[in-house]
């Protein structure tokens, strides 16, 4: 799977775990470089709360595109800092690197 905005690839991966119909990138699949951290927050009932990053790449900046659960629920604990990404902002493909 691969995240990407404006050709920039935000995150990559053969390995993520998907819930709800998105797809949880691990941590060490992202470029941070792209990851602005945002002070906003939301809670799902069986997840927990919610972080958010602004992803920003080639001049777009894209507002709480991309969320991930630091100290998830343990129903969801699969899904620890793995980030998910807005697929109306974030074009998220099964491409991936050869």
């Amino acid at each position: 799977m691969k995240a990407v905005l404006n050709d920039a690839v935000i995150a990559e991966s053969d390995d993520t775990v998907v819930v709800e119909g998105n797809h949880y990138f691990p941590p060490e699949s992202l470029n941070e470089t792209y990851l602005k951290p945002s002070d906003h927050r939301t809670t799902c009932p069986w997840k927990g709360e919610a972080h958010y990053y602004t992803v920003v790449a080639g001049g777009d900046e894209k507002t709480n595109a991309a969320w991930y659960y630091p100290d998830p629920h343990d129903e969801a604990s699969q899904i620890k800092d793995h980030v998910a990404f807005y697929t109306s902002q974030i074009e998220v493909t099964e491409e991936t690197a050869a």
